[in-house]
């Protein structure tokens, strides 16, 4: 624990120094100006405990009226100066702090995007989401803090101690001898702090994790009747978090107790020295209340200073998740001889490929090719590995070995661009996206005419319900989707396949959510849309593929048969064979 402690504390300089070197170039003027306004709060602040003794032995003691005036007029310009200064501080700070924030969330969703599956197979959605959008703020919080302190608290801290000197030096010594004890308990608090801070985070995570599982299958609660089972869960997840929320404020806290004592103690014995020295030795008050001023305005940056490693650690904790993740390595980044793909017939071939997920294989040595302009289906019982073979075309995963060809060329050493440029997915589960039902089929070939939208929705079997619907092809489909069945969630991203008008189709069971009779239809169209197309498709229902040029058997990660359906159906003792007797049956 300690050397995690100590590892942490050397690690909190860098991540500050880079989220300089990483900002503080594209604000320099930003940052120029507002320190120049804290500079200048401070030095006013400072003025203002100097002046005190004028004040005090000019106006009242020697009761000189000509210099009233003046002082006074100092006073209120030193004032209003250091108001303008604040205002014109907080406003460019924020202004900045607002810039980054916006920065940091698009080089997130830009990362993240250049990420692949297995990423977000192993982190969870929640933490993800609420990285982007809270824990950002941690790197604007850092940022400020570290301006502020530097340009205000210390230089006002030290110019007030510059007043406290001039005045009287030994004075000043004592008074410095209660800050180590202040100092070490207040680091001994900011250790702390970072440990609570990062189990609050990830006790918040999974709040938000369960929340939104629950909202995403509040179907599959209430058919079950899971609200008492899910609601005792999230009490008590929402019980830990709030318990490390306290403990986070009132380690946060137990600096003012700190800070107020030690103040307290300081400011007594001042007051006590001064009132001998001028009852019993006679000297002026003018330099004693001119040093209890300095003394007093020099004790709310001193506060603020000495609250500034709790604060860091705490924004310490949010800035190191942002850097998780954008120092994650992106696994596929295009080779150094990328070239755009060229593509001539379409023929993709597999050559011995294999690959893993976590050390479990997946696939095993597996060589096939689905020829140019023809249908290759993949079928096989679950976890024979169809769908992976799938999201190899792709690239959303490479092979661990062997070689995946288009038309000859590796496909590692082509552009991602230009390869999913020329594919067109339909996944098992339907995705869409916010946005209304033409927006969503538009995502498939941005400059789609309305007309080649509703082209590929009469394609998909969707046009008919797409009318049905108040707003038509301008009606939300609401988050995921919710406002559509399943089966016209299928549909639409079939035509968002149908309508990129790619060379290559890939359907992983695209067929799968739809009912017989929206089955019959979207199949219908689909095998209109393979003329002239590559295609590679998944089904689980053996009847859907029966028309296909070439069905690959799968079993175990391996190709188990190679055929057509009349071929693979008339082997008695073959996998595809018995599937098909089976499924015959359940019908």
């Amino acid at each position: 624990m300690t050397k995690t402690i100590r590892e942490d504390r050397s690690a909190m300089l860098p991540v500050i120094r880079r989220l300089f070197l990483e900002n503080a170039r594209d604000h320099v003027g930003r940052y120029a100006f507002a320190v120049a306004c804290l500079v200048t709060v401070a030095l006013s602040t400072a003025f203002t405990a100097w002046v005190m003794e004028s004040v005090i032995n000019e106006a009242f003691t020697h009761k000189r009226t000509a210099l009233v005036a003046w002082i006074c007029i100092a006073i209120f310009l030193a004032f209003a100066l250091k108001g303008f200064a604040a205002y014109g501080q907080s406003v460019v700070l924020n202004k900045i702090g607002n810039a980054i924030v916006a920065k940091y969330q698009k080089r997130l969703y830009a990362h993240l995007m250049a990420l692949n599956l297995g990423y977000f197979s192993d982190a969870r959605s929640a933490r993800i989401a609420a990285t982007a959008t809270q824990n950002v703020n941690g790197i604007r919080e850092t940022m400020n803090l570290a301006v502020t302190s530097v340009a205000r608290d210390v230089l006002t801290f030290v110019a007030l101690i510059g007043v406290m000197i001039s005045k009287d030096w030994l004075l000043t010594l004592l008074v410095a001898v209660t800050a180590p004890p202040m100092l070490i308990a207040v680091r001994y608090l900011a250790q702390r702090v970072r440990t609570a801070t990062r189990e609050s985070v990830e006790y918040n995570s999974h709040v938000s994790g369960v929340m939104q599982e629950t909202i995403q299958g509040l179907t599959i609660v209430k058919a079950f009747t899971m609200e008492d089972q899910l609601r005792a869960r999230m009490d008590a997840l929402i019980d830990t978090a709030e318990k490390r929320a306290n403990r986070i404020i009132r380690l946060s806290e137990r600096t003012s107790p700190i800070t107020e004592s030690f103040a307290g103690a300081a400011i007594a014995a001042v007051i006590g020295y001064a009132a001998y020295q001028s009852i019993y030795n006679g000297q002026l008050p003018g330099a004693f209340i001119s040093f209890i001023a300095a003394m007093l305005l020099a004790y709310d940056p001193a506060r603020r200073l000495a609250k500034l490693q709790v604060q860091l650690e705490k924004a310490y904790v949010n800035a190191r998740m942002i850097f998780d993740i954008l120092d994650t390595p992106v696994p596929m980044r295009e080779a150094a001889d990328a070239r755009p793909l060229v593509l001539t017939q379409g023929r993709i071939e597999f050559r011995d490929v294999s690959f893993a997920y976590h050390a479990e294989p997946i696939l095993k040595g597996v060589s096939f090719v689905a020829e140019g302009g023809r249908s290759t289906a993949i079928a096989g019982p679950s976890g024979a590995g169809k769908s992976t073979i799938i999201g190899l075309i792709p690239r959303f995963y490479d092979p661990d070995r062997g070689q995946i060809l288009i038309d000859g060329q590796d496909i590692r050493h082509v552009t991602k661009q230009s390869l999913r440029e020329k594919l067109a997915y339909v996944s098992q589960a339907p995705v869409l996206f916010e946005g209304t039902i033409r927006d969503n089929i538009r995502y498939g070939r941005p400059g789609a005419t309305d007309a080649e939208i509703e082209e590929a929705a009469r394609q998909a079997y969707a046009h008919d319900f797409i009318l049905a619907l108040p707003q038509g092809y301008d009606t939300p489909v609401g988050e995921n989707g919710l406002n559509l069945s399943g089966g016209q969630r299928q549909r639409l991203s079939i035509a968002r396949a149908l309508v990129r008008n790619a060379p290559i189709l890939l359907l992983d069971e695209a067929t799968s959510a739809l009912d017989s009779e929206s089955e019959a239809a979207v199949q219908q169209a689909i095998q209109h849309a393979m003329h002239g197309r590559t295609v590679v498709v998944i089904a689980h229902r053996l009847s859907t593929i029966a028309e296909a040029d070439k069905i690959i058997v799968m079993e175990d990660g391996r190709i188990a048969e190679e055929g057509t359906h009349e071929m693979l159906a008339q082997e008695e003792a073959g996998l595809y064979a018995r599937l098909n007797r089976l499924q015959i049956r359940e019908k």
